[in-house]
Parts: C-alpha cells; structure tokens; sequence
C-alpha cells in the first residue's frame, strides 16, 4: 500500500506575467512528503478543473498553503476595496466548501496563511484586509526585500492557550514563528477555537471545536525548514499521522 496522498492547494498566477499556471511552493511539497510522510499532490484549484466530491475521494487529507490572492470579502459580506488586494475566485469557489466537507466528514486539513483564513471564512467568520493599520498592530508582512532566510526568519512570539491541543503538540506556552502576511481573523467563525496569539493580540493558530478530524490551522509558515524547525516538525507530524490513520480507517 502507498502513502496516504495529502492533496496541495494550487495557486493561479501569471508566470513571466502573461503565461497563466497552478503553482505550489516546493517547500510544502518537502514538509508533506519528508515530515508528515506523505504522498504531496497538487491540485489545479478552480471549479473549470476538479470538483469538491471528486477531490475528497482522491486524497486522504488537505494541505490549505498560503498564498498572494486573499480570500474575496464577498464571501464573508464585506465589500471589495483596494486594501483587499488580488483575488483567485477559483480557489474560492473549491476551498470554503471543501473545508467544510472536511469538517462534517472527519477528513484532516492542516491550514497554513491564507488558507488558515479559508478556514475562518468558510466557518463563518470574517477577515480585517490590512491588520497593520489597527491600533496597537504590529506589521505582520513579509519584508519587501532580502534573502528568502530573511523573509522566513522567526520574527514574533505566539502565546499558546494553557491545556490547549497547540500547547499539548509543541509541549511549551509560546513559540517563535515567522509572519508573512497583511490580512487576519476580525470575527472568528462558528466553532473556531483560537488557541495562539501574536503579542499584539492577532490570532495566530486555531482548531475546529467538536469537529472529528484535524482542522489545526496557523497563520504562520511552519513549512519553511520543516524538517528542522521544532515548531514546525511536530505540526506536521501530527498532521501526517492524521492522514495516515483516516486513509486506513476508510480503505
């Protein structure tokens, strides 16, 4: 028997800005096959090419990357403005219900940046598009210049909910992570726990209450050196076993 197949959220952009592409960063695909030790499978996300009940019949879990288009604020009933930034519509249209599905069915989903915000929004919950512009936020975006080091360096503390399922995975109160990103939670949805905070107060890591499977997700990158980061290691390790179990359980 294979390893359980953990499908990968592609994004749509423009390669050499005129030649459209699915992509995934090969450092999901590393922490997917070398942490969680599973078979990584990208998948061209838009509703023109797979469909939600043919992807869940395919893999055993779902990896939610981040990624440059944010979530459209229509699917939260908020208006479109220009801090709101790109959109990728096809992601939309497979990705909030998909979480869902996953929900109700048991099936694992880690969710990493943008789609730790797919996770929100499909439960509910609505996105603020630029946190750094409240009161007392810090910038939470990737550095506009410098080495990829520099971009995934571990920038902020995340302090752990006491007896919560982070703390019990990464056995400590807080962690040092990085922080990529603009958009973050405003009105967590039904059911969300959130279990991590920045030390502004920005919800960093959140899980799916009474849900039967694994519905972690963080607002940071723990796929950046996976294999090394002790954050991210057992992150993915937890994430791994999940699959791995649901995918003996249904075959």
């Amino acid at each position: 028997m294979g390893r359980p197949v953990v499908g990968i959220i592609g994004n749509s952009h423009l390669l050499n800005d005129r030649y459209p592409v699915h992509s995934g960063g090969t450092m999901n695909s590393a922490a997917i096959a070398e942490v969680a030790g599973c078979l990584p499978l990208l998948i061209p996300t838009d509703p023109a090419f797979v469909r939600v009940e043919e992807l869940l019949e395919i893999c055993d879990g779902f990896l939610l990357t981040g990624g440059r288009p944010n979530v459209h604020p229509s699917e939260y009933g908020h208006a479109e403005t220009p801090a709101h930034g790109a959109f990728d519509r096809g992601r939309d249209a497979i990705t909030l219900p998909l979480v869902r599905a996953c929900v109700a069915r048991g099936q694992p989903f880690l969710g990493i940046c943008r789609g730790f915000q797919e996770v929100n929004v499909a439960m509910g919950g609505t996105l603020h598009p630029e946190i750094r512009e409240l009161p007392g936020r810090m910038n939470h975006r990737m550095p506009p210049e410098g080495t990829l080091e520099e971009a995934f360096a571990l920038r902020h503390l995340v302090r752990l909910a006491p007896g919560g399922v982070f703390a019990g995975l990464f056995g400590a109160h807080e962690v040092m992570t990085n922080t990529l990103h603009g958009q973050g939670i405003d009105r967590p949805g039904s059911r969300i726990v959130i279990e991590g905070w920045a030390e502004d107060g920005t919800p960093e890591a959140i899980r799916v209450a009474e849900a039967p499977g694994f519905t972690l997700s963080v607002q940071w990158h723990p796929e950046w050196r996976a294999a090394e980061d002790p954050v991210s290691r057992p992150l993915f390790a937890a994430f791994g076993a999940a699959v791995a179990d649901y995918a003996g359980a249904r075959r």
